[in-house]
């Protein structure tokens, strides 16, 4: 499963919440979908989609099955939300803030580590990376990236010679 966003609100009074999610697009909703809330550390709860409506590029209002309360919808607000990676298979490519979580392999070094987070700087997307017990940011961009496996949840990628001796010296 794949992170994609968080429940951050309730709307109206017959149970729909409001979804801010890190997709990228908002043309990966489908009614009748799986989403999978994290009600407590790595623990999971499916909830179908009656009916979504996009709000932006970010954000869902959504309707799902069997909550029509609004104390019912209350218990999940600020609970993450995760889908089957393949729902996403396309989106996880090009977005890097579904990396989260993936682990990094360099085609020279092996393994450097897992992405912690990622960043957006004005360049280029970033991820950090704790390597040999130091921060490490990885620049993100396709001439670096070999390979992005959603199942797998690996990234192999080529990195410039000598980017971690600048952390690990």
């Amino acid at each position: 499963m794949i992170r994609v966003g968080k429940i951050v609100a309730t709307h109206g009074v017959q149970g729909a919440v409001i979804m801010t999610h890190i997709v990228g697009a908002s043309n990966w909703m489908t009614k009748g979908q799986a989403l999978m809330v994290e009600m407590q550390k790595d623990s999971y709860i499916p909830y179908f989609v009656a009916d979504f409506k996009p709000s932006g590029e970010d954000e869902y209002q959504l309707t799902l099955e069997d909550m029509d309360q609004v104390e019912s919808a209350k218990r999940l607000i600020k609970k993450n939300v995760f889908i089957n990676e393949d729902v996403l298979a396309v989106h996880a490519k090009k977005s890097p803030l579904l990396w989260i979580g993936f682990q990094v392999t360099d085609v020279n070094q092996g393994i450097i580590g897992v992405i912690d987070d990622v960043m957006q700087t004005a360049q280029q997307w970033l991820g950090k990376i704790m390597h040999q017990e130091k921060e490490v940011l990885i620049p993100l961009i396709p001439q670096m990236i070999k390979d992005v496996n959603i199942k797998t949840k690996r990234i192999i990628m080529e990195l410039p010679e000598g980017l971690l001796e600048v952390y690990t010296s």
